[in-house]
């Protein structure tokens, strides 16, 4: 009875280090989880945009037939937006660099068509382009939030998988760290308005 005790303790510490790192990589598991769904949303919110932006052209393209170079140049960034997919759980922070700089040039493509727009009183009276500009206005503020949550949870997720002694287990089972979304290029200098 005596040899079998230091057995029994062995295999029972034993059972405690794997039922501990089974709950870790549980753990992982919802992180990663909540991370994607996280990822999901930003998606859908940048498919939201880009569904809106055929509408918003076709729009436009009645009163400013004349503004055909703005109309391509929206249209192109749209296909080069939505030619870019990413995998949250393979991201890496370069394939997230090219999906923001490729969302970034629809922003800005979209920004140009907007400012046509100022040139046309009679377009910008327009109640289905107003609704339009509404929804574009609304997608972006969604966007912005979406980024907001996925940056959150990859913070999450990150901060798990780094502490002691969860980062063995995270070694071991090949949890790696999650790319954020970063503030694009410039943009902490502030714009110069001119009047």
């Amino acid at each position: 009875m005596k040899k079998a005790m230091p057995w029994i303790v062995v295999l029972g510490v034993l059972a405690i280090i794997a039922l501990w790192a089974a709950n870790v990589y549980n753990g992982f598991i919802s992180a990663e989880e909540q991370v994607d769904a996280a990822w999901a949303q930003v998606e859908n919110q940048y498919q939201r945009r880009s569904d809106l932006v055929p509408n918003l052209v076709a729009t436009v393209k009645g009163y400013a037939a004349h503004e055909q170079e703005t109309l391509e140049g929206v249209t192109d960034a749209r296909a080069r937006a939505t030619q870019i997919t990413i995998d949250p759980a393979n991201a890496t922070p370069d394939q997230l660099a090219a999906y923001q700089k490729a969302q970034g040039e629809l922003s800005q493509a979209l920004g140009r068509l907007l400012a046509v727009a100022e040139n046309y009183p009679e377009l910008k009276a327009n109640e289905n382009f107003r609704d339009l500009q509404a929804q574009l206005e609304g997608t972006e503020n969604r966007i912005a939030i979406a980024r907001q949550a996925f940056n959150e949870e990859a913070r999450a997720y990150n901060t798990l998988i780094r502490r002691f002694p969860n980062n063995i287990v995270a070694g071991i089972a090949g949890f790696e760290k999650k790319p954020y979304f970063e503030a694009e290029e410039g943009a902490n200098k502030a714009p110069k308005v001119e009047f």
